[in-house]
């Protein structure tokens, strides 16, 4: 059920997308990370500004949020967005441990402005050997090594 609060960080993050878009910064993203009627974080899409491909709006917003919390869990936080989250956003919010989310424009809305991500959609189910980007998988004794050592780690901080 849609809040009061949830429209007012909702337009925050859509207004986020505008201001940042028309000051070239990036692409018409925008995010917004609440927790108990708390900011934790925004983040707009800084891909181009910063040359960096992962910069989306909500990782931008989680990177931030994390930051400031000092800890890389957002459980029980919402994460307000212009748009739907794309696979990767999507994927981060899970690591994140985000509990909501909240998005005003839909991923087929933002292909017809030319942010088609259906491709990464339809290539994540695919069996590694028949992704478009050719994968190689090289086991090493050294890598098992290393995930062993982990495995066996007592002061490890599990995530």
């Amino acid at each position: 059920m849609t809040t009061q609060d949830d429209l007012l960080h909702l337009a925050r993050a859509v207004a986020l997308s505008r201001e940042r878009m028309e000051a070239n910064l990036g692409g018409p993203f925008g995010a917004v990370i609440v927790r108990e009627g708390r900011v934790l974080g925004e983040g707009w899409n800084e891909v181009t500004s910063s040359n960096d491909p992962t910069a989306h709006a909500e990782v931008t917003a989680i990177r931030k949020a994390c930051g400031a919390l000092g800890d890389f869990s957002l459980a029980g936080a919402t994460l307000y967005t212009s748009c739907e989250p794309c696979p990767m956003c999507l994927a981060s919010a899970y690591w994140a441990r985000i509990s909501r989310i909240v998005y005003a424009n839909t991923r087929d809305e933002a292909a017809a402005i030319g942010f088609d991500d259906a491709f990464i959609y339809d290539e994540m189910p695919k069996p590694p050997g028949e992704r478009a980007i050719p994968m190689d998988h090289v086991p090493t004794p050294e890598a098992a090594a290393a995930f062993a050592a982990w495995m066996a780690k007592p002061d490890k901080i599990e995530y």
